[in-house]
């Protein structure tokens, strides 16, 4: 059982604009905590692949896109680690804390010029961020009592944090970065200040969360929960000590790395782990009928959206280097900066993302919703419509001239229109065709199918040969063709899939 405030809200709590106070404690930090993420993941390939002189790694694209989809898919990965750390060990209000101020740490070990402060700052980043991310959401919905109406508003406003902090960020990280009067190194700083602001104003505002989230889950036997404790803390220690181990070896160069290899390797082990999950779950789960149905809609489901992320993610690999390489972005005196362009993904998502909520509500009256698998379908078709900008934009770029800005603009456009179409509806979807006591476990599978989806991406970026421009159209041309395909697909299999999902929409 969890804690009492995540089942009764917060009693007596203070209210702005309807909502409890403490709302606006956890929608500064997480647009403080995202601010700092994307901001530096908007930098984070360039300053790879740029020149010594420059202040760069000067890695190669295949290697320094490996390291990427790695650190992107492992963001994801370390939710479940520290979503149980917060439950069963410290608390979500002490686990945001604690990740705050390790993800801080990170970003001004990145600061510091030197390969092996880059690679222990990308690690503690991810650290932090398994802490932070997932928890600072649950907080959220503990300030509800069940039944609140005000709840699905409250997600709503939480949401627009992340996106104006996921806009800001590359802003200001990517000026100081790519500003010749600066450098990548104030870029990464600027992304530490970023997540001090946040972790100060949590802890000076943390009394509006009430008992919100503050303690781990109790089974109301307190010897038993600190035998429990005593042995989730010998875990926790056991496995920080294997990753050290492996890390530290890895910057002494007594373990050999090849970041390409180990994303391979790691996409193969997530299949594999997955695959051997969901065959117990239909062996041992004793599931009924129907939930082995909609058990079936999920692996549908998590294979969909690993597509997407798989497309989607390239915004921050492949599409940035593009920006940066192959697109015209001096005009007279004013000059936009390649990384400046990783913001347009948030601002749509604040522009769209009412059209959208509007749009399912209008079609809904109507009786013209589209199922999820309908969406999904439609999401992925309009993530290949973006991709269809590059081969043009590619084009103009193998012929020897620069594209224009505008490209990009219609990639990111249909991205995010394809990002609203398949993201949220999938994570409501999972929500409601996992059996009850699997809720948790299914939403860990989301979040593995978006991990999958973010090391594919980077080894897809791997592809593109900055000494064969001439093969750009033809690599994006089969993007398109593998990402609309599977679009297709999900519309043409809506109703097996909807058999499958028992009756949920």
């Amino acid at each position: 059982m969890t804690d009492s405030a995540s089942t009764t809200g917060v009693a007596g709590a203070k209210e702005i604009l309807g909502h409890p106070r403490g709302l606006a404690t956890l929608f500064f930090t997480e647009m403080w905590e995202r601010l700092s993420y994307y901001g530096m993941r908007a930098i984070l390939i360039l300053f790879m692949v740029d020149q010594m002189q420059n202040g760069g790694l000067q890695i190669d694209d295949v290697t320094a896109t490996a390291i990427y989809g790695i650190y992107t898919a492992a963001v994801y990965l370390v939710a479940l680690p520290g979503g149980w750390i917060a439950d069963r060990l410290i608390g979500a209000q002490r686990a945001v804390l604690a990740g705050g101020v390790v993800i801080m740490s990170g970003h001004f070990v990145l600061a510091i010029p030197g390969t092996n402060s880059f690679y222990l700052g990308l690690l503690l980043v991810i650290l932090g961020t398994g802490l932070l991310k997932p928890n600072v959401s649950t907080i959220v919905g503990t300030l509800y009592p069940p039944g609140d109406e005000r709840r699905d508003s409250g997600f709503s406003i939480f949401y627009m944090g992340i996106n104006m902090g996921g806009f800001l960020g590359p802003i200001v990280c990517g000026y100081l970065a790519q500003n010749p009067n600066f450098g990548w190194h104030w870029g990464f700083a600027a992304a530490g200040v970023g997540m001090l602001f946040g972790v100060v104003q949590f802890w000076m505002t943390r009394s509006s969360l009430g008992s919100a989230g503050l303690h781990p889950a109790s089974s109301g036997n307190e010897a038993k929960d600190a035998l429990a404790r005593k042995r989730g803390w010998i875990g926790v220690l056991i496995g920080l000590a294997i990753l050290a181990y492996f890390f530290f070896g890895g910057l002494s160069g007594s373990i050999a790395y090849d970041p390409v290899e180990i994303s391979r390797k790691t996409t193969f082990v997530i299949l594999g782990s997955v695959a051997l999950y969901f065959v117990y779950l239909f062996t041992f789960g004793r599931m009924s009928t129907e939930e082995k149905k909609r058990v079936g809609a999920i692996i549908v489901l998590f294979l969909g959206i690993s597509m997407f992320w798989s497309g989607f993610e390239q915004a921050g690999s492949s599409l940035n280097l593009f920006a940066q390489r192959y697109t015209q972005l001096e005009f007279g005196w004013f000059t936009i900066y390649a990384s400046i362009m990783q913001s347009l993904n948030s601002l749509f998502i604040i522009i769209f993302a009412p059209v959208f909520a509007w749009m399912w509500i209008w079609l809904g009256k109507r009786h013209l919703n589209p199922s999820t698998p309908l969406k999904f379908g439609f999401g992925l078709i309009l993530l290949a419509v973006g991709f269809s900008m590059m081969i043009i934009a590619s084009t103009i770029v193998a012929s020897g001239e620069l594209a224009m800005p505008t490209w990009l603009i219609l990639t990111y456009l249909f991205h995010t229109f394809g990002e609203l179409a398949i993201s949220p509806v999938g994570m409501s979807a999972t929500t409601k065709l996992a059996p009850q006591r699997y809720v948790g476990q299914m939403m860990g599978i989301w979040f593995v199918g978006a991990a999958l989806g973010n090391l594919i991406a980077g080894q897809v970026a791997g592809d593109f040969d900055a000494d064969n421009l001439a093969a750009f159209p033809d690599q994006y041309w089969q993007i398109v063709m593998t990402i609309g395909g599977a679009g297709l697909i999900f519309v043409v299999l809506t109703k097996p899939i909807r058999k499958l999902m028992s009756g949920i929409h």
